[in-house]
């Protein structure tokens, strides 16, 4: 019998497979995707379109410091 897995996702954003008969590992959510592996793979494609964790991403879009006051 194939393995289910889920896709989980963590406060940085960040996905992974996990089996679903395992109990989840600290610091990560379900995000309610279960499937085999390749349909979980598939879901990650669709929806992980930017691989930089959310702090990366937070910083590269915040104002530029101008040196201003400094």
């Amino acid at each position: 019998m194939p393995t289910t897995y889920q896709v989980l996702v963590n406060h940085e954003d960040q996905y992974a497979l996990y089996p679903a008969a395992r109990e989840l590992p600290d610091g990560w959510t379900p995000t309610g995707f279960s499937g085999t592996e390749d349909e979980c793979a598939a879901h990650v494609d669709a929806h992980w379109t930017d691989m930089r964790p959310r702090s990366v991403r937070t910083a590269a879009t915040a104002p530029a410091a101008t040196g201003e006051g400094v």
